[in-house]
């Protein structure tokens, strides 16, 4: 199927950007839509990581502020590690420098899980996700960057524990309920993989 950008312009340029499209596309009968107007948030790539020690059989997950759930009664998320994917930097770089500004260790193995985009009905983030092997013994005591204003609570959790969190809605963050969703159904195989 066929589709045409006819116009684009930067509407905003802020902490994100927003661009304005004019565009037509083919429909599934054949025809082709009038003119279209969308915005779209252009942001960097992502990378995401289920931090996990299969040795004590737990996941590292983390806990911060987020603009985007301001409008809740707590807009403090629990999380995956995470991070922005800056020019010229491998995915694979940027999971290992997000573990140890956020969770003060770095994974020692590192599985690729999948890509995805997190809301491409108006946003370009592309999410890389991981599982990483991590030391809870390594662990720092908090993450964040002081210099990007992060404050950043690190939690341990029970890998049993994971399945009841995503069950009664404690995780709330897009991306960490695929991760996490993820390591529940492979989770077996990769603690089978990491201690063998």
């Amino acid at each position: 199927m066929d589709w045409k950008i006819h116009n684009k312009h930067l509407a905003y340029d802020g902490y994100f950007k927003l661009f304005r499209y004019e565009l037509s596309h083919e429909k599934y009968n054949g025809e082709v839509t009038p003119l279209l107007q969308r915005e779209l948030v252009k942001r960097s790539d992502a990378v995401a990581m289920v931090a996990y020690d299969p040795v004590t059989d737990e996941v590292v997950l983390v806990e911060q502020f987020r603009m985007g759930a301001v409008s809740e009664e707590q807009p403090w998320l629990i999380e995956i590690v995470a991070g922005l994917i800056e020019e010229g930097e491998l995915p694979e770089q940027v999971v290992v420098r997000e573990s140890l500004e956020e969770i003060g260790c770095k994974p020692s193995e590192l599985i690729k899980i999948a890509g995805f985009y997190t809301s491409p009905g108006g946003n370009s983030e592309w999410i890389h996700l991981y599982i990483g092997r991590v030391s809870v013994q390594e662990l720092g005591d908090s993450g964040g960057l002081e210099e990007e204003d992060e404050d950043i609570k690190i939690t341990v959790v029970p890998a049993s524990d994971v399945p009841y969190m995503l069950s009664t809605g404690e995780v709330r963050s897009s991306i960490t309920l695929v991760g996490l969703q993820w390591f529940v159904m492979n989770r077996e195989n990769i603690r089978q993989q990491w201690l063998d």
